[in-house]
């Protein structure tokens, strides 16, 4: 990590391209002033570590914003330090999870249900490591399990816990509809990923937080249930990709892969063989997000399962998204 003051009006421009709004750009500038001050006296090693202290100085602060986050990740962008850009990605991955769970617990089932599945737990602020977000991931879906019965905890779940807005997938539903069958559609999905995939192994570029290289192209290009999904009568099958594929493709035992497939911020850190172990149960939030895209492509509800999944100790997480006839048997309606 670089310790120099930090480059205001190099930052501020940077942030002003990307077109952020004006409060964001100062808060970005202000932050990254703050961490650069802090980098400077820092006395621990490695950018991770930094980022991680300079996590726990917002936490204590109370500066636990998104915009603060996102600072710390552009700030790294800018100064081309990855590591500083992916620590920081990872603390705020997937992080509202646990506040939707105990939003939704208390508005379907009642405060006094909430307070008992959530006694004693603190929810973890925003910065929290992600080796330690399994710990109360376990806590709480132990007590959810005991608590309600197993369709109650898929009806909590299934919508998914991250925050999908539609917006984000009106452009796919734009391409739908301009094709006059599913699997044409499908297939052009598929296509215009691996072409993508293509691009930033060329370029370098990241595909999320990971890494592209043309093993990962090729890779995904031998299971199509990846790169696009594979359609079974009414049943899409989708396989995720996993979140580290070149560690994944390079794991020595099954342990390692697993903990390299997983995508999961509240789960992932318990695969690597300790004493945590969360429930397989949760996993029906991802089956949610893999649906949440189907439904404002098809501009309907549907229904989703998880099929495999590592956390069940299985060498991949399956989804079934189940199709409508009408859908998959002609033009879309």
């Amino acid at each position: 990590m670089r310790s120099e003051p930090i480059d205001v009006d190099g930052f501020r421009e940077f942030l002003t391209e990307r077109d952020l709004p004006g409060e964001q750009i100062e808060i970005g500038v202000a932050t990254a002033a703050r961490f650069a001050a802090f980098a400077a006296v820092y006395l621990g090693r490695g950018s991770t570590d930094l980022v991680h202290a300079f996590a726990a100085v917002l936490i204590e602060a109370g500066d636990t914003t998104w915009d603060h986050f996102a600072a710390i990740a552009r700030y790294g962008h800018f100064l081309g330090d990855e590591e500083i850009y992916l620590t920081a990605v990872d603390l705020v991955d997937g992080a509202e999870a646990m506040d939707n769970l105990y939003d939704r617990v208390g508005q379907e089932l009642g405060e006094d249900v909430r307070d008992l599945v959530f006694a004693g737990i603190d929810l973890p602020p925003l910065g929290t490591a992600a080796i330690d977000r399994p710990l109360v991931a376990a806590a709480v879906m132990e007590r959810l399990e005991a608590i309600v019965d197993a369709e109650t905890c898929r009806r909590l779940l299934d919508p998914s816990l991250r925050n999908l807005p539609d917006e984000w997938y009106l452009e796919e539903r734009g391409k739908y509809r301009e094709v006059e069958r599913f699997d044409t559609y499908l297939q052009r999905k598929g296509d215009e990923f691996l072409s993508y995939l293509e691009d930033l192994a060329e370029s370098g570029d990241l595909y999320f937080t990971q890494k592209v290289t043309p093993e990962v192209v090729e890779f995904v290009r031998a299971n199509p249930e990846i790169s696009h999904g594979v359609r079974d009568g009414t049943t899409l099958y989708e396989t995720k990709i996993p979140y580290d594929t070149i560690g994944y493709l390079a794991a020595e035992n099954d342990e390692e892969r697993r903990y390299r497939y997983c995508h999961c911020p509240w789960v992932r850190e318990s695969l690597k063989g300790g004493e945590v172990a969360v429930s397989p149960t949760f996993c029906r939030c991802s089956a949610g997000f893999h649906k949440k895209q189907w439904e404002v492509i098809l501009d309907r509800p549907l229904e989703a399962e998880i099929v495999e999944s590592v956390l069940a100790g299985e060498d991949r997480c399956r989804i079934a998204i189940h199709l409508p006839e009408e859908v998959v048997g002609g033009a879309p309606t």
